[in-house]
């Protein structure tokens, strides 16, 4: 009998924001990480602990990049997410005494506080505040695959014809895998799916077997795949290729579910923020949220804030998270069904990936939509695998030339070189030149030239990160996105002239180090070009 499988990939990725003044103070952009930690990867350890308890034969693929990686593993940025709980926690207990009016407002402040008291306990307690270490753990023991990706969330196709970049970044990001989990990725993820002619190479080279691409790079194949997107195929250099389902899921709009913009921190003044945000500071989600999808701001009046039929309630949410969960896995299993009967009774496979938002920031009920899909599929006979599970023998797939694709939801990624953030790809380009230029001019370096040429390189990845042109473009922390850019162009641009000058500042160099300590073993020679 032919096997059903589908596999998940979630989809970890955080630009390098960092910000410590000495004490357990953050500032609002820290915020984004510290929702991840409460919203994401904490919950996944939780999914995940049940899964190995029950011995539930489900294997899932997970992909961290470096920058979060570091923040993770940060003493300072652990700290300070320690300080912004307990501050939520003295904030929640205020709630609770607020909202004492209103039984079902109150009962909601009341799980939010005891979901945020929950998770300090299991991050200071249970995880001793690593949570690369458990990942790590899931990883040795079968129950996730860690795959690899680029140093920083750079688009692969927009250095296609720059292959120094492209062989950087795919280095540094297989070591930042080996040094954070101590593994050996088998498979790579690139970053944002950008795919074009050419990266199969460099993926290859580094001793990749697979990587994941979106569907329609499949589907313009010069070369037809004849399984469609129900099965892997393979490269001319036999690079392992699976097609990603990239349907978006809007089970989140439903009118049950929370609403994740309705934060009582929009609506509560000032005062009554404190201790969570000091008076005078910029507000920040605290992720106390009452509400569900039917009430909005724009229709509804601050009466309708108190009536039960816009109250969230998170039993009928997570029934309905149940129900929709139902609705996935049936539609999927008919189509591999479909698929297997087509392909007269061969093996047939899915492959779904996730980002971050999707199961987090968009919806609050992710994670248990998540959990109820992998059990259902699980009770349906069709495996929940990984991709390196499904390489039985791939030299016996079909060879195809894949075609220019990109996971957004235009397919090709337009969105990264718009009106609003193009300007950005000219200092990259004119940046990528020196740096290759100063690879080969520089070989044999030591002392102070080798510490200012890793700087460089540093400053160059971290502002190669598709995440600053995304947070222009969406207008998330536009401001802050484009200053972080333009001092990681100019601190690359003073290495260069530090260089050519043959003088720099050993002050600016020390504090510069300091503050941006990602890819300790960085190396400027991964820049040089291949003999």
């Amino acid at each position: 009998m032919a096997a059903k499988n589908i596999s998940f990939l979630i989809d970890m990725h955080h630009p390098y924001i960092r910000h410590v003044d000495g004490t357990n103070d953050f500032r609002a952009e820290n915020v984004l990480l510290f929702e991840k930690i409460s919203n994401v990867y904490i919950p996944l350890i939780k999914m995940l602990d049940k899964f190995q308890f029950e011995n539930l034969k489900a294997r899932i693929a997970l992909v961290f990049s470096a920058p979060l990686c570091t923040l993770l593993s940060d003493a300072a940025v652990k700290d300070q997410y320690v300080a912004h709980l307990e501050k939520l926690i003295s904030f929640g207990k205020k709630e609770l005494l607020r909202t004492k009016g209103n039984k079902e407002l109150n009962k909601n402040a009341a799980v939010n506080l005891e979901r945020t008291e929950e998770n300090l306990r299991i991050f200071r307690e249970v995880l001793d505040k690593n949570l690369i270490k458990a990942f790590a753990q899931f990883a040795k023991n079968g129950t996730v695959e860690i795959l690899a990706t680029c140093g920083t969330g750079i688009f692969m196709p927009h250095y296609i014809d720059m292959p120094e970049i492209l062989n950087a970044q795919v280095e540094v990001g297989i070591n930042a895998v080996r040094n954070f989990f101590g593994i050996n990725a088998e498979g790579f993820y690139l970053p944002e799916l950008g795919y074009a002619p050419g990266v199969e190479k460099i993926l290859r080279m580094y001793g990749i077997n697979y990587t994941i691409l979106p569907a329609q790079s499949f589907l313009l194949s010069s070369t037809t795949p004849e399984k469609g997107i129900f099965a892997p195929a393979r490269c001319y250099n036999c690079l392992s290729l699976f097609p990603a389902n990239l349907q978006e899921l809007e089970y989140n709009t439903d009118s049950v579910y929370r609403n994740q913009n309705k934060d009582v921190a929009w609506d509560l003044e000032a005062e009554e923020l404190v201790p969570f945000i000091k008076k005078g500071q910029a507000r920040v989600s605290t992720g106390f949220c009452y509400w569900n999808n039917s009430f909005t701001d724009t229709e509804n009046s601050a009466k309708d804030s108190k009536k039960s039929e816009y109250i969230y309630n998170e039993e009928e949410a997570y029934k309905k998270a149940y129900s929709d969960a139902l609705d996935f896995t049936e539609k999927n299993a008919a189509k591999l069904e479909s698929a297997g009967k087509a392909l007269k009774g061969t093996d047939v496979s899915m492959t779904f990936v996730f980002n971050e938002d999707m199961l987090q920031a968009d919806w609050a009920e992710g994670f248990v939509w998540f959990e109820y899909v992998i059990r259902d599929l699980l009770a349906k006979g069709i495996g929940v695998k990984s991709f390196s599970d499904l390489l039985f023998d791939k030299f016996a797939l079909q060879k195809i030339t894949p075609y220019f694709a990109a996971g957004n939801n235009g397919s090709y990624g337009e969105e990264f070189i718009s009106s609003k953030n193009g300007w950005m790809i000219r200092y990259l380009r004119k940046a990528c030149d020196r740096i290759v230029d100063l690879a080969d001019r520089f070989p044999d370096d030591t002392g102070l030239k080798v510490r200012l040429l890793n700087l460089g390189a540093r400053e160059l990845m971290i502002a190669q990160d598709i995440q600053w042109a995304k947070m222009i473009e969406n207008n998330t922390y536009a401001e802050y996105a484009e200053k972080v850019f333009r001092e990681c162009i100019s601190s690359f641009t003073a290495v260069f002239d530090s260089l050519g000058s043959n003088t720099v500042s050993t002050e600016w160099l020390c504090n510069l180090e300091k503050e941006h300590s990602i890819f300790p073993w960085m190396n400027y020679r991964v820049f040089s070009k291949k003999r």
